[in-house]
C-alpha cells in the first residue's frame, strides 16, 4: 500500500487484458478548437480508440485514477499531452504519472504549440513516447490521426 491505494501486482500494471485497438485516447488540452479539430479528425479518420477529455494534468490524474465523477477509462490508454495548460501542466502531469506505480507504464505523446528543443527534450526524460509540434501534424490533425490510428492498431499498450 502507498499514497495513491494498494500496489498493483506485476500482472495488474501491465495488463494482458487488451487486444489491438482496444484502447481509450485521453487528450489532455486547454484549448477547445484544438480539442475539436483533433477529435473531428479522429471520427474522419477512424481511430480505432474511445476518447476522453481533460482541460488540464489535475482532471487527467482523476480520471487516469478512476477518481473523476463523471469520466472512466476501461482500456489501456494513450495520452495525447499539451504542455502548456494553467492549473497541473503536461510536465507536471508526467512528473505525477511517473511516479505512481500503477501509471508509470502509461503511453503518453505530446501535441504541443512548442517547439522549443528544452520542452522537447524535458518531455523526452518524462519518458513520453514522442514528441508533435501541433503547427506539424498535418491540417485538421490529419498526421496525427493516422498515426495514432496505426499505433493502436499495431501496440499491446500496458
Amino acid at each position: 500500500m502507498n499514497e495513491f491505494g494498494p500496489i498493483p501486482s506485476e500482472c495488474d500494471v501491465l495488463g494482458a487484458r487488451n487486444g489491438l485497438g482496444d484502447c481509450t485516447v485521453l487528450l489532455v488540452d486547454d484549448d477547445d478548437v484544438a480539442i475539436e479539430g483533433v477529435l473531428r479528425s479522429f471520427r474522419k479518420h477512424q481511430v480505432p480508440c474511445s476518447t476522453v477529455t481533460a482541460g488540464d494534468g489535475g482532471e487527467a490524474l482523476q480520471i487516469l485514477r478512476g477518481r473523476h465523477a463523471s469520466k472512466r477509462i476501461d482500456t489501456p490508454v494513450i495520452v495525447l499531452l499539451d504542455l502548456n495548460m494553467p492549473g497541473m501542466d503536461g510536465f507536471q502531469f508526467l512528473d505525477a504519472i511517473r511516479a505512481d506505480i500503477a501509471l508509470r507504464r502509461t503511453v503518453v505523446f505530446v501535441l504541443s504549440t512548442s517547439a522549443r528543443d528544452q520542452d522537447r527534450c524535458r518531455a523526452y526524460d518524462g519518458h513520453v513516447a514522442g514528441y508533435m509540434v501541433k503547427s506539424s501534424v498535418g491540417p485538421q490533425f490529419a498526421r496525427l490521426a493516422d498515426f495514432i490510428g496505426q499505433y493502436a492498431r499495431t501496440q499491446h499498450l500496458p
